[in-house]
């Protein structure tokens, strides 16, 4: 029993020695807490804000880099990061509030871009997709145009099932099989909301007045034409005409046409009606054969969403805001800079 005793109660000394080594125990795990703290933040400082890649932390820091994945998830789980794009969200909205006021848009949707010098067309295509994926309602009429921007939106346009929904190509373009064609896109558009599809089958421009009018009233499109009076949205892109590599419009126009079409001011077309920078249709025979609703029936629906943009198309954009007065515009944030400061110059 006395044994027992003199293990329990030590002596004086050796309590205090006990109590210094579970001290130093304690104060090398907080030490090594800390250091662990340290470390993790100073891999996260490296990685969102030196954009440093893994690799290259686990050299400066001496670690694995399976112990840099693994701080970074840490320190993700503990909320020491918290990434914010509060200042790229409030210029855009900046931008969006700026074009809304000066070309009196209900909405305008801005994309950013990742450099100034970035391809505008997947960003806007993205914008573009998930406002239409809002957008589009049962019972709707849409007319629908053409282009690369609109082409590009497809892969962006959450599929449902919209009932009485109606897509109506809004220009001609049948003949070559191209991915960018005017009837490919409506027909893809009307399958996302497995809607009815109305094509124009017939050339994108034809030779004469004469054959446009027997085209319209012969040859069973006056439908098509009568149904672009009732409709309730119509989507639109607009086409630049500086660039002779743009120009073409799938082969259905020549060098000629382009170099006459800027002669008398033309900067840009909507649905092959080639504008200029004021909005007015210029005097030249293609405005009269092409194969396409006119703008005085596009500017009677009353969504008119023109989605485009590009530093070739500032004038086209500018010119096509008093042309079709859009109610929602989508753009990429440099070309709503370009045309702001456009309009501010003039």
């Amino acid at each position: 029993m006395a044994r027992g005793r003199q293990i329990v109660e030590r002596r004086p000394e050796e309590r205090r020695t006990d109590e210094r080594r579970a001290g130093a125990e304690a104060t090398e795990q907080i030490v090594s807490e800390s250091r662990t703290d340290r470390l993790r933040i100073r891999a996260a400082w490296m990685y969102f804000v030196e954009q440093m890649t893994q690799n290259e932390i686990a050299d400066v820091l001496g670690v694995g880099r399976v112990t840099i994945v693994r701080m970074l998830a840490e320190a993700r789980s503990r909320n020491e990061v918290k990434i914010t794009i509060e200042s790229e969200l409030l210029e855009i909205v900046r931008l969006e509030r700026a074009l809304e006021k000066t070309f009196g848009l209900q909405q305008a949707l801005v994309a950013p871009l990742t450099a100034a010098s970035a391809d505008p067309i997947p960003a806007i295509a993205a914008k573009t997709g998930m406002f239409l994926s809002d957008a589009m309602k049962s019972g709707m009429q849409v007319g629908v145009g053409w282009g690369n921007t609109l082409f590009h939106t497809l892969p962006f346009i959450s599929a449902k099932s919209l009932t009485d929904f109606k897509v109506i190509s809004l220009l001609g373009g049948v003949g070559v099989a191209r991915r960018v064609n005017p009837a490919e896109f409506a027909w893809r558009f009307a399958q996302i909301f497995q809607g009815d599809g109305y094509l124009m089958p017939t050339p994108a421009v034809v030779d004469s007045v004469e054959t446009k009018i027997a085209l319209i009233e012969r040859c069973g499109l006056q439908e098509v034409f009568e149904m672009a009076d009732a409709l309730d949205a119509v989507l639109l892109s607009v086409g630049g005409i500086a660039s002779a590599t743009t120009f073409s419009r799938g082969g259905f126009l020549r060098e000629a046409d382009r170099e006459a079409l800027l002669a008398r001011g033309a900067v840009g077309d909507l649905l092959f009606h080639f504008y200029d920078r004021n909005g007015d249709l210029v005097d030249h025979p293609v405005n009269n054969h092409v194969m396409s609703v006119d703008v005085d029936r596009l500017r009677k629906a009353p969504i008119r969403i023109l989605t485009s943009g590009g530093a070739e198309k500032t004038d086209a954009l500018l010119g096509a805001m008093n042309l079709i007065a859009p109610t929602i515009l989508i753009t990429d944030e440099e070309s709503a800079r370009r045309i702001l400061a456009a309009v501010s110059e003039s």
